[in-house]
């Protein structure tokens, strides 16, 4: 979504609000039979948290994911993000909200196969309202943060798992979003290359970056300072 559709009545997000706050959020997916996939859940997530939410498949771990990202919406209940509230906000609305200020790592990185290494990070800048001066520079420079400065101008289909997921961590923060989705980040990677992808994450959080993490690995979710176990579509936290 282009800059414009970021005026009129959507309202800036405020930084001193929580980045997340889910009040009594239910998701129900229509049957027969009916799925609730969550049920009751309530959350709040301030600026900086690193918090990684930890389930099976089928406990709610997507649909959950999917609320936070702005790809879905609840049934019931409400969800403010940096203290908007999102459930009149139309479709264009959420797009640019989500635009700029929320970046996703998925699994499945989502590169554009066609696309050179740093295309796929120009393109994230696209839908974010950066100045066109800007986008390029502001790629390369997540690229360099993610140690892939020199892998530019390859294609992703030349690069290893772990690059490909470090080149859509870049893609995800060179926009500086106010929060970073992760789903699963580590699912398709070898030990030594999730060890590098999380030390990454390590660092985003460092520098102040709210983290919410999707994922069924405990020895992962170990590396957050918040963890919540989600199963049949409720939240409870854990020590």
């Amino acid at each position: 979504m282009a800059s414009g559709a970021r005026s009129g009545a959507q309202a800036a997000p405020d930084q001193a609000a929580p980045v997340i706050d889910l009040d009594d959020v239910t998701r129900i997916f229509p049957g027969p039979p009916a799925v609730n996939a969550l049920r009751g859940v309530s959350l709040r997530v301030n600026a900086g948290e690193y918090l990684a939410i930890i389930g099976p498949s089928g406990s709610g771990k997507s649909t959950m994911l999917n609320t936070l990202g702005l790809l879905d919406r609840p049934t019931s209940g409400d969800y403010r993000f940096a203290g908007q509230t999102t459930a009149q906000l139309s479709e264009d609305e959420r797009a640019a909200l989500r635009g700029g200020s929320i970046g996703f790592v998925f699994q499945s990185f989502h590169l554009l196969p066609t696309r050179t290494v740093l295309d796929n990070v120009v393109l994230a800048t696209m839908y974010s309202g950066t100045p066109r001066e800007e986008r390029e520079d502001r790629a390369r420079d997540a690229l360099a943060r993610v140690g892939l400065a020199h892998r530019v101008d390859f294609f992703p289909g030349t690069l290893s798992g772990g690059e490909r997921q470090r080149v859509a961590i870049a893609r995800a923060v060179c926009t500086s979003p106010m929060l970073l989705l992760a789903d699963e980040p580590t699912g398709n990677l070898d030990r030594h290359n999730s060890d590098v992808v999380m030390e990454l994450f390590d660092e985003l959080h460092r520098d102040g970056l709210t983290i919410v993490m999707i994922t069924h690995d405990l020895a992962v979710a170990e590396r957050a300072e918040r963890r919540l176990r989600i199963a049949d579509g409720q939240l409870t936290e854990l020590s």
